[in-house]
């Protein structure tokens, strides 16, 4: 298993892709932040990665 993470190039905050994954598409967590960040955001591998263990990364 990898640890996939999407960084907020805003602030820095990290994000895991499952729970990016989950939503496709949210605000950044990160305290007073506005930045979007989208699950295509990571790149194509990680993405692949990660749809394809889609169930080694439940929390």
């Amino acid at each position: 298993m990898r640890i996939i993470t999407i960084t907020c190039p805003e602030c820095g905050t990290v994000v895991a892709a499952n729970e990016l994954e989950s939503k496709r598409v949210m605000k950044c967590p990160g305290l007073d932040c506005e930045h979007v960040l989208r699950f295509d955001a990571l790149d194509a591998d990680a993405r692949e990665h990660f749809l394809a263990n889609r169930e080694r990364y439940r929390l």
